[in-house]
């Protein structure tokens, strides 16, 4: 266990945590490297590069926009999304950016941000991830002060050149194989880990990441600063407040009408359903399907506008766990804040799996990295939040075996899915693709919880098939817009 369920759920902006957050991240740090090498005042021109998926759908998922604001300073999680379009406008009309220190270069997007759409970043001996950036600062006679390549993973994940390759080199090594776990009580590599730690323990899985989580906390690991309050109060505090923003969203995105930004001119749909199931069509014993389309297109529509989102584990993909979330809430008896605990708990130590055995990257597997993945977290995450330890039958045991095979359940049948989407925005398919999955999800937490006698397929042999299956996917279908839905569906 390398990741934090405080790295897997970020808050941040839309559209899309690899195109969007990630290059805001990575612009943000290449200026601070620029700042804390005493480079600003030297600096007169600063020059980013884009390859790959970035460069393909960069201008849809709002990877220049990004740039921009990263270079200016901002973060995901700090900006207010309603003054973005300030912020822009006043940049390119002055065509300068203020750099730390309240330094100002030129800034010429036409010169300085490069869509290299027919590359990916050359490197020669290691295979590279689709979402490869690389930034550059000048000196006012030319001369390269400094230089800085990025990918973005997947998430909100960035990691520089030097970092990849060395967790390459790591990896070749097996020196890697206990990294990251330093100080946590029940470090886990894979599912079959997770399971057995927990059974060696008699704890469930949300038991066994709460006592993780809280020690990560004691070690400063989640962050930057201090904590004010005990572990795990700090813990159950933080899991609620992206509960929160979440709830946020989802409210956001049903009270909002009209139609999104782009070129397909897609009209919001969220609020329109919750109006009809108020008025009467709640009277379906279908409903409950109906209102986790609506809460799951509610926040992928915001996060279609930019709006304020978290990652789960992506943004494309952030409209399936809180969806099944108000869905415990909303139709399940006895649900509860301690079940939605359970349930983020969960769903992260799923979420983990996959980023760190697999990928979570729409340009590096497919959406089955994205939806996919966030329909196997959900899945299992509901599994935990129903199955209160000490409110019901089941062992520990028995209530983490149906978590894992609910897991596997939610993958398996997400499979092969590419990632397509139409004029490289992330609408069509995606907002829709969200509640299907969300309705997958508790779909396969019933199956797993009516079938106690075990399953042939597990949850780490899904994990490792996914991996292969987007590795084998033809690099169009791969976030690209060269392919799929994309090429056969013309815009309007």
């Amino acid at each position: 266990m390398k990741h934090s369920l405080f790295e897997l759920f970020k808050i941040g902006i839309g559209p899309s945590s690899s195109h969007t957050m990630g290059p805001m991240r990575a612009a943000l740090r290449f200026v601070n490297e620029l700042a804390s090498t005493e480079l600003v005042s030297q600096t007169a021109s600063i020059q980013v590069d884009l390859y790959g998926s970035l460069a393909l759908t960069g201008h849809g998922h709002g990877t220049d926009r990004a740039i921009l604001l990263g270079l200016a300073g901002q973060t995901p999680e700090g900006i207010d999304p309603a003054g973005i379009e300030a912020r822009l406008s006043a940049i390119r009309a002055a065509g300068r950016l203020e750099l730390p220190g309240h330094h100002a270069v030129a800034f010429d997007e036409t010169k300085h941000l490069v869509f290299h759409r027919d590359q990916m970043y050359p490197v020669v001996d290691i295979p590279s991830h689709p979402n490869g950036m690389r930034f550059s600062a000048f000196g006012g006679d030319g001369v390269l002060l400094l230089e800085q390549i990025f990918f973005s993973i997947g998430g909100g994940f960035i990691v520089s050149e030097a970092e990849r390759v060395a967790a390459q080199a790591s990896q070749a090594s097996q020196a890697s194989a206990d990294n990251g776990t330093t100080g946590v009580p029940y470090p886990f590599h894979n599912a079959e880990e997770l399971l057995q730690r927990a059974a060696a323990n008699n704890i469930t899985v949300s038991q066994l990441m709460l006592a993780n989580e809280c020690a990560l906390v004691e070690i400063g690991r989640c962050g930057d600063r201090g904590y004010p309050f005990p572990a795990e109060e700090e813990v159950r505090r933080r899991i609620l407040h992206i509960w929160q923003v979440m709830r946020e969203c989802t409210q956001r995105g049903i009270a909002s009408e009209g139609i999104l930004p782009g070129s397909l001119k897609v009209r919001r749909r969220a609020s329109r359903l919750a109006a009809r199931l108020r008025a009467g069509a709640s009277k379906d014993p279908l409903s409950p399907l109906d209102w986790i389309t609506v809460y799951a297109m509610a926040v992928n529509e915001e996060n279609a506008a930019g709006g304020r989102v978290v990652t789960a584990p992506t943004n494309g993909a952030a409209g399936v766990v809180p969806a099944v979330a108000h869905y415990y809430l909303e139709f399940v008896d006895g649900a509860n804040e301690e079940g939605i605990l359970r349930y983020f708990l969960t769903a992260a130590a799923i979420g983990i799996l996959y980023k760190e055995n697999a990928s979570i990257s729409g340009a590096e597997v497919g959406c089955q990295g994205e939806v996919g993945v966030a329909c196997s977290m959900a899945a299992g995450g509901l599994v935990s939040a129903i199955n209160a330890p000490q409110e019901t039958s089941l062992t520990a045991e028995e209530i983490n075996s149906r978590i894992e095979h609910a897991a596997e359940i939610g993958m398996e049948h997400h499979l092969g899915m590419t990632c397509d989407p139409i004029g490289g925005l992330v609408q069509v398919p995606c907002i829709e693709r969200n509640a299907v999955g969300a309705v997958k999800a508790v779909n396969a937490c019933r199956m797993a919880m009516n079938e106690p006698d075990g399953h042939k397929v597990s949850l780490d042999q899904v994990i490792n098939t996914m991996y292969q299956t987007g590795l084998d996917m033809q690099a169009r279908y791969k976030e690209t817009s060269l392919a799929g839905l994309a090429l056969n569906v013309i815009e309007c």
